[in-house]
């Protein structure tokens, strides 16, 4: 496994961070993001921590990244707390099942539970993307009743 490290990206790390949400697209919906949107999208995010957060992992050997997740809020009134959803996670093919995720996601919890103001994690995965689900499992995190619906103004299916 590599000695990794996790931190906060910054605007200097968009360009990695828009390739890597590209190739989880392609991989996972079978999609093609343009660019012309996603790289704004990033940028607004990198730039206005109140839409969200990436957290990114770094490989300590090479200085490359190797992962990445972003982390964005629901209020919740039932809980008069804050859940953090987990989205926008790729870790590179090549780092694959070498504790990237994991080193990703132990850190943010640590980070929730520590906030004060964090009720829970969430997130959402594609219905047939068996290894994600056995992996977020192996995290201690569980299926919910619940299903999603959407209406999307952007992509259309």
């Amino acid at each position: 496994m590599p000695k990794l490290s996790i931190r906060r990206a910054t605007p200097a790390d968009a360009e990695v961070i828009v390739r890597f949400n590209q190739a989880m697209a392609r991989e996972t919906e079978h999609l093609e993001l343009d660019s012309a949107r996603v790289e704004p999208g990033v940028a607004a995010v990198l730039e206005d921590a109140s839409k969200g957060l990436y957290w990114l992992a770094i490989d300590e050997a090479s200085g490359a990244v190797v992962g990445q997740l972003m982390i964005t809020y629901e209020w919740s009134d039932w809980r008069n707390g804050v859940f953090w959803w987990i989205q926008s996670v790729y870790v590179d093919p090549a780092a694959r099942g070498q504790g990237v995720y994991r080193a990703l996601y132990d850190h943010v919890k640590a980070e929730a539970a520590s906030s004060g103001g964090v009720c829970g994690i969430r997130l959402y995965v594609e219905r047939e993307n068996r290894r994600a689900q056995a992996v977020y499992e192996k995290q201690g995190m569980r299926a919910t009743d619940y299903l999603m619906y959407e209406v999307d103004f952007v992509i259309q299916r």
